[in-house]
């Protein structure tokens, strides 16, 4: 039976805290809806004091963002691009348009069309995450989106130049700098200057996932990406610093980020516990890190691998480092994660940042039932048939006919019978009446 070092002690709060944000969202989208650019202007000067005739970057301000950054980073921006749209191409070519003849004169098919317009968001208040461009944007592009358009917040009251330069060079047809809920709502919603979009991508705070859960159905969405969340699961064979290090690595993203620790080693697990204490004395962003500790951390120490991955499948989390002796194991018996981490070579900062995988990711448990952010998501798999003899038609309407008489739908059933008396030859009555209607006569 696992237990439980260390539990956090914000988990109680949650439930109330999600009616707050909740109330906030609503209200503010209503505003949106409503007033559409001066809501935005009055948003994003409240939020973020921020305020301009036009929230959309201009090619100017876009390329003075890219000449500001040096050649190196431009290169190792660059390098980053060209890991995701490898594996972004590679996911797109596994997508195949499908037609065959499943019996004679029957066709089906289907195709994969990609939305019209997307809209990406891109986090950036505490942190400029220009790989959140990469993300959303490359992969929307390599997924064959029409439009794509992108939101961040500024950045110390500007735009953030390598999240920009990120978003254009990354593909972008239009960039604001805009953030939070109003940025969510101008895309979903439209206004005056900014066109409404067809799907809503990309991570964010508490206050974003829920303007993204709530406009859902008005426009697609992702997935329900809010704070970040990592489990380490780890046996002896690492150590505590390893560990502590993966941890709070995560958690800096801010004080809602919940990090756990997962182990078969209670030696591990309070070695990790004090590394973790004495990192936090010298971590440059030990103030996000040590209240989500604090709030959200957990250490639960499991008598089995088996146990761990019950323990882990429960928790489904966001990201999930596996650390042991045979990573594999986990790869084949877990099923609800966003990604997995597989070794102490790799980790989730390279996932996160280079290695080519997408990170926006599953939280909040919706890990159970969907993964993560990848071209798929961009695309409409549509069907469609195609009845090309007589002799088809007419065996298709003969078990249709009875089928609808199953559930009394006369209409649906005639549709069926006219095709059978013309194609089948055969004098079946109308289904909705004793004699044949003149529109239905054969």
């Amino acid at each position: 039976m696992a237990i439980w070092l260390k539990r956090g002690s914000a988990t109680a709060h949650r439930d109330s805290v999600d009616r707050k944000v909740r109330e906030v969202v609503e209200n503010t989208l209503a505003l949106i809806a409503e007033q559409g650019d001066a809501a935005i202007r009055e948003l994003s000067i409240k939020f973020d004091s921020w305020d301009r005739d036009d929230y959309r970057l201009s090619a100017r301000e876009i390329q003075d963002c890219i000449d500001s950054l040096s050649s190196q980073a431009l290169k190792d921006i660059e390098y980053a691009q060209a890991q995701i749209r490898k594996f972004a191409e590679i996911q797109r070519a596994a997508l195949q348009d499908v037609e065959v003849e499943t019996q004679p004169g029957v066709i089906l098919g289907h195709r994969n069309i990609p939305v019209n317009a997307a809209g990406c968001y891109v986090p950036g208040g505490k942190y400029p995450l220009l790989a959140s461009a990469h993300m959303s944007v490359i992969t929307a592009k390599v997924a064959g989106v029409k439009r794509v358009i992108t939101c961040a917040p500024p950045f110390q009251g500007k735009p953030a130049s390598a999240i920009v330069a990120a978003q254009a060079l990354a593909g972008a047809d239009e960039i604001y700098a805009l953030g939070g809920i109003q940025a969510i709502g101008a895309m979903a919603l439209g206004t005056e200057s900014i066109a409404a979009v067809d799907m809503l991508v990309g991570p964010g705070n508490a206050y974003v996932a829920e303007a993204k859960r709530q406009l859902f159905g008005q426009v697609g969405i992702d997935l329900l990406a809010g704070p970040t969340e990592t489990l380490i699961i780890a046996d002896d064979s690492v150590d505590g610093e390893l560990c502590a290090t993966d941890l709070l690595g995560q958690v800096e993203h801010g004080p809602d980020s919940p990090g756990i620790l997962l182990t078969t080693s209670e030696q591990l697990a309070r070695d990790t516990m004090a590394e973790i204490e004495r990192l936090l004395e010298i971590l440059p962003t030990a103030g996000h890190a040590r209240q989500a500790w604090a709030a959200y951390g957990e250490v639960i120490v499991a008598d089995s691998d088996e146990e761990m991955v019950r323990i882990a499948d429960e928790i489904a989390s966001e990201h999930v480092q596996v650390m042991t002796r045979d990573p594999d194991y986990f790869l084949n018996n877990m099923t609800n994660y966003g990604a997995l981490f597989l070794g102490p070579r790799t980790n989730v900062a390279y996932g996160d940042k280079v290695i080519g995988t997408n990170h926006t990711l599953p939280t909040r448990k919706a890990a159970r039932y969907t993964g993560g952010l990848w071209v798929g998501k961009f695309i409409k798999t549509c069907t469609y048939q195609r009845v090309i003899t007589d002799e088809a038609s007419a065996l298709l309407g003969e078990y249709c006919s009875r089928l609808c008489a199953l559930e009394g739908f006369a209409g649906h059933g005639e549709q069926a019978n006219i095709r059978v008396r013309r194609y089948g030859q055969r004098d079946i009555p109308y289904a909705g009446a004793a004699e044949p209607s003149a529109l239905t006569r054969a």
